[in-house]
């Protein structure tokens, strides 16, 4: 009775051990400021662009004014029309549809890839983590715009290329963040727990690993978008991003460049719409990060 008694204490002593664990951080709802609804307001606008901009274009990208053309020398173009006499407004909003979209494929693709990785080199350990972190690191020490001309100059230029290529980029700086969150969750007492209750890992990483991190990776999926845009639209302007005769933001601004010495706006516009939508990004990035107390910036990379 006495040997009884005393594994009745240690398992009630264990028991009482777990109550004392604190539990996993409760989710909390995201609270926007003014200015980051503006935001959010600006970025829903171009994802609206983006599904249905061809059909409430007031003309086709590749119409141009003139006799061969399809567009009348008379017609009211708001925006103006580029060097070949295109409706600029009109390849603005056709030309979301491949920076934005393109640059949402690559970023999700790269957070596949990132989060893959960087979870698994966090939870396992040992030489998984040493050869994955190495050969992350040799990628995240050449400059990306580099990388891709010579990634572009081997494969040709082509939207699938375009993404592949971004999403391998920027998949190094995804698997950093994912890691570092990963690590950080492993050790936190609410998966001890789980362990000792006998969890596999793979319920360890769904139930807990995951989200957990998914707030800090949601704000940093904003700000790898913005960079992703950036990239795509310098490879465009450089000539070697999306090809004509497809539209894209950062093409039009190189083809028109020439027209601000005679009064054009051409390429100003296409500018404004890169700005206006990587701004929108970046605030409503910091409005979350200021508002979980800049804890998440400070986790970013």
């Amino acid at each position: 009775m006495t040997e009884n008694n005393t594994r009745e204490e240690e398992v009630l002593a264990k028991l009482d051990t777990f109550d004392e664990l604190p539990d996993a951080p409760p989710k909390r709802r995201i609270k926007l400021s003014w200015v980051g609804k503006i935001a959010v307001a600006v970025v829903v606008f171009w994802m609206i662009i983006i599904v249905i901009g061809p059909s409430i274009a007031p003309y086709h990208e590749m119409d141009m004014e003139g006799e061969d053309g399809f567009l009348d020398a008379y017609d009211n173009f708001y925006l103006g029309t580029d060097y070949l006499g295109r409706d600029t407004l009109s390849r603005i909003i056709f030309g979301a549809r491949n920076t934005i979209g393109i640059s949402i494929l690559a970023t999700l693709l790269a957070y596949c890839i990132g989060i893959t990785l960087g979870i698994a080199a966090a939870v396992k350990g040992g030489w998984i983590d040493m050869c994955i972190s190495r050969i992350n690191d040799s990628i995240l020490a050449l400059p990306s715009i580099m990388l891709g001309l010579i990634a572009i100059a081997a494969l040709g230029s082509s939207i699938s290329i375009l993404i592949g290529i971004s999403a391998i980029i920027y998949a190094t700086s995804v698997f950093r963040i994912a890691r570092a969150l990963g690590q950080d969750i492993m050790v936190q007492d609410y998966v001890e727990a789980a362990k000792a209750r006998g969890e596999g890992l793979w319920w360890i990483i769904k139930s807990e690993v995951l989200p957990n991190a998914a707030m800090p990776l949601a704000t940093d999926f904003g700000l790898r978008l913005v960079f992703v845009v950036l990239f795509i639209s310098s490879l465009s302007f450089l000539g070697l991003g999306i090809q004509p005769p497809a539209s894209d933001w950062g093409s039009m601004v190189r083809e028109n460049l020439q027209g601000l010495t005679y009064g054009s706006y051409a390429s100003i516009w296409p500018a404004c719409a890169i700005a206006t939508f990587t701004i929108s990004i970046n605030l409503i990035v910091d409005d979350i990060s200021a508002k979980s107390g800049g804890s998440l910036a400070k986790k970013m990379v």
